[in-house]
């Protein structure tokens, strides 16, 4: 196997591909799914004995359904327990769900919602606590690039995109707008900025989303993140590439890289099995969150949190591009950030008297803490824990993009959230205040998709 990726290598150094550009890494995708291929097996032992509660009935362009989402209103109706809609909790059994109050779908006669006792702050789900605490991701500072294709319109070619083969478009799948490789599967894009081969400082963080659909048979892809540097003689400076390979009728799923060293002579190749019956597989059903952390010659790799990938001499990059190929139904990525730089906390404490994050997120319009988002409280929790005395002021801060009205309890209700996180791993709720700031204290234009991404922010203020 690795002599076949050095092979693979060897061509791309010695520049082979210079005028076949992105048909050549499709070419290259193509080859290595098929190495990968004799080495997943073909079909993982057993089926799936269920189907998912809830079908996907949202992608690319329009609303389609499945024979299997058309059977579930009676499914539900017929059995004793249900799956609430609204938030996604299963083993419901009375006329609305356990943990947001959401009618039971298809009951017209439950009437409104009981109200809830008291507003109790949101509390994590205990299976946050596990593998995302472990992490050692720290998301970039400085903001210079965030698309989540809100504003885009569907069935065009996003705005804040260079195409440099194939075609894509902006489409939905699973309730959100992802950039999507429509054309067979075939796409290579790169964020579009002022220098294209020059973007990318020494030390960086990238970030973004991929759908993966489990128990139905869509097909197969592979998406490949390239890396160039210009000084290196080949096709767009190429010096390195990790491939994220799914197939669907079988849920296999393979991770695979090759970087370049620094002297240039050598490359670190390395691969990951990711099928979803492997013990301790980071990768799940739905959106999964994709990581890359560059510190100057140290590059990591993460899955929902979990590192996969661990190289530590790389030849620098100055770019990135993405390479889609195959024929995958849920083809597209989504989220994507770069940010510049990773300052630990307390160097961030000494220098500004608060610590700003972007590292703790929620579900949209809610309180609800994403699993990733246990990295950085589990670190503020051993930072407080190490400074007894240190007390802090908790600001949740929202973008402008939704009114007074919403933004300001729901700016309360996520501080509220992110000090019951805490008191959970062990700090006293007296050394720690929640507060909502809503929109109202913003620290960048809420025109730009930058600037609102760098106001939707967490503020841990010392007192």
């Amino acid at each position: 196997m690795k002599k076949i990726i050095v092979a693979i290598a060897v061509l791309l150094m010695a520049g082979t591909a210079a005028s076949a550009q992105g048909g050549y890494l499709k070419n290259l995708g193509e080859r290595t799914k098929n190495s990968i291929d004799n080495k997943v097996n073909n079909r993982v032992e057993g089926k799936v004995d269920e189907t998912v509660d809830k079908a996907l009935d949202r992608i690319f362009n329009g609303k389609k359904k499945t024979e299997t989402e058309a059977e579930q209103p009676a499914a539900k109706k017929a059995g004793t327990t249900w799956t609430c809609e609204e938030c996604g909790k299963t083993g419901n059994t009375g006329k609305f769900c356990a943990d947001c109050g959401a009618k039971k779908p298809g009951d017209e006669a439950a009437g409104a919602a009981p109200k809830p006792a008291a507003a109790a702050p949101a509390k994590p789900k205990k299976q946050t606590e596990t593998a995302y605490a472990k992490s050692d991701f720290v998301p970039g500072d400085d903001i210079f690039f965030e698309d989540n294709f809100e504003h885009e319109k569907l069935g065009e070619f996003p705005l804040r995109w260079d195409l440099m083969d194939g075609y894509v478009e902006v489409g939905e799948v699973d309730g959100r707008k992802a950039l999507c490789f429509t054309d067979d599967g075939h796409g290579v894009v790169q964020p579009l900025m002022k220098d294209q081969k020059h973007f990318l400082p020494d030390v960086f963080t990238i970030e973004y989303d991929i759908y993966t659909a489990v128990g139905e048979d869509v097909g197969e892809h592979s998406l490949d993140i390239c890396f160039g540097n210009p000084d290196v003689d080949n096709w767009n400076g190429l010096i390195g590439w990790s491939i994220y390979w799914f197939r669907s009728d079988d849920n296999g799923s393979v991770l695979r890289w090759e970087f370049q060293k620094p002297n240039g002579g050598d490359n670190v190749v390395g691969e990951k099995t990711l099928h979803m019956d492997t013990p301790n597989n980071p990768q799940k059903e739905g959106w999964n969150h994709i990581a890359w952390s560059f510190n100057k010659r140290a590059l990591k790799g993460y899955i929902n949190g979990v590192r996969v990938v661990n190289i530590p001499n790389a030849k620098v990059p100055s770019h990135f591009w993405f390479d889609h190929s195959g024929d995958y139904k849920y083809s597209c990525i989504s989220n994507v950030r770069i940010a510049k730089g990773a300052v630990p906390l307390y160097d961030r404490l000494l220098s500004d008297g608060k610590i700003v994050t972007y590292a703790i997120t929620f579900e949209l319009g809610k309180a609800d803490l994403k699993p990733e988002s246990m990295v950085e409280i589990t670190r503020v929790a051993k930072l407080m824990q190490e400074y007894p005395n240190l007390e802090f002021e908790v600001q949740g801060h929202c973008d402008a993009s939704g009114s007074d009205k919403v933004n300001d309890p729901l700016s309360q209700k996520r501080a509220e959230a992110i000090v019951a996180a805490l008191v959970e791993q062990g700090i006293a709720s007296a050394r720690l205040t929640a507060v909502g700031k809503g929109s109202h204290n913003p620290i960048a234009d809420n025109k730009t998709e930058e600037g609102r991404a760098k106001n939707r922010r967490v503020e841990f203020v010392k007192k």
